[in-house]
């Protein structure tokens, strides 16, 4: 039984024809008089060979626009991209309302949404029509108004010789002219205002998320402040009781705390700023005639936050007197007003002025002199007024 093969047919009409003709169906093969073969022909029965090359069938008749013939149609074109633009800048101007005008704790429901914030929908949505106006406004302007010429660019070496480069210069500075801003400065001002706008939503939550300014915060801690007109007696940390003059033996190191800060609104923002460490040395080691002052019989009191990135400073070395930060190993001398000499830190730790009082507890006399912990850039390392 024989089976017919596959494609037997054509193959045996090209031979056929091949052989009448006297010449290859293919091209470069023997063929003398083949001709190119136009794409406008239509239909033509040919033997299946592809011509040397197509005839380049060139650009569609350029169809002009309805604004490049009819100036009223252009006219009416501008006033409908100045209105996204200015739909943009009153999207951007709502934006900035409802930022301060909606409670940020109230809620709205949206369909196939759900509850959610009120502020965050009307934020959103105010955001995304001013982008929305900025973005049509631009593809509709280029659209009916810019220049719509089709070009043709010849490729070449990658290197341009001088004329193009100046050629191109010329391109960008009049990148103007054919965007029609000169002819059109309802579009300039618009597209100007509304670029212009939308930069607010963008930084005012950058802004208005940073909180409420610092004022004194960052210099100002606890022990500045009296109770019944004395200082605030130094607590042990964590249990929380009075320190007595006598309790703090030589080199012995007491963690403090101020009185009364387990009470205030924010204990943890307080302790960031008023941790103390409490060491008795011998006076006669001490460098500092301040230091000395300041303290009660050896017992010196120092900001336990360090003045590099605000760690606290708790691993004090009794025969060196050296106080070490664990983070970045900044070590500070105690009996020389607690100075840097090792590590990043660039500042001394601020001594608190304390004193025993009637009932022999220590208190603190007066606040830091110094901002406590890492630099900022309203500290300068001066000490602070009274």
């Amino acid at each position: 039984m024989k089976f017919p093969r596959f494609g037997s047919d054509s193959s045996d009409r090209n031979r056929k024809n091949m052989n009448e003709s006297g010449a290859s169906a293919h091209p470069g093969e023997g063929s003398s008089d083949y001709a190119p073969v136009s794409l406008n022909d239509g239909h033509i029965e040919g033997t299946g060979a592809l011509p040397d090359r197509f005839e380049n069938p060139g650009l569609p008749p350029h169809v002009h626009r309805l604004g490049d013939e009819d100036p009223a149609a252009a006219k009416r074109s501008e006033r409908q991209v100045a209105t996204l633009f200015i739909m943009s800048m009153l999207a951007t101007v709502l934006f900035v309302v409802a930022y301060f005008a909606i409670d940020k704790n109230s809620v709205m429901t949206i369909p196939f949404v759900g509850p959610t914030k009120a502020l965050h929908f009307v934020l959103g949505f105010t955001l995304a029509l001013s982008l929305l106006g900025i973005g049509l406004g631009a593809v509709h302007w280029a659209k009916t108004l810019m220049p719509d010429e089709e070009v043709i660019e010849e490729r070449h070496e990658l290197k341009s010789d001088d004329e193009a480069w100046e050629a191109a210069a010329n391109i960008m500075t009049g990148g103007a002219e054919a965007a029609q801003l000169k002819r059109r400065p309802l579009l300039k001002w618009t597209l100007g205002g509304a670029l212009g706008l939308f930069a607010v939503p963008v930084a005012l939550p950058l802004l208005g998320g940073l909180g409420p300014m610092p004022k004194l915060d960052l210099v100002k801690t606890m022990w500045d402040t009296k109770i019944n007109g004395r200082g605030r007696r130094l607590m042990r940390d964590p249990e929380g009781t009075a320190i007595r003059a006598s309790d703090v033996t030589l080199g012995s190191v007491f963690h403090v705390l101020p009185e009364g800060v387990n009470d205030t609104e924010h204990p943890l923002n307080e302790k960031a700023k008023a941790s103390v460490l409490l060491v008795r040395l011998d006076e006669a080691k001490i460098k500092s005639e301040r230091q000395r002052q300041w303290g009660v019989d050896g017992i010196v009191a120092y900001s336990k936050i360090c003045t590099h990135v605000g760690c606290p400073v708790g691993l004090y070395e009794q025969q060196t007197h050296h106080l070490l930060c664990p983070c970045h190993q900044s070590t500070f001398d105690m009996t020389d007003d607690c100075k840097v000499i090792f590590g990043p830190a660039k500042r001394p730790l601020p001594q608190l002025k304390i004193s025993v009082d009637d009932e022999g507890y220590l208190v603190a006399d007066q606040g830091f002199k110094r901002p406590v912990g890492p630099s900022f850039w309203e500290d300068n390392g001066k000490e602070l007024k009274s």
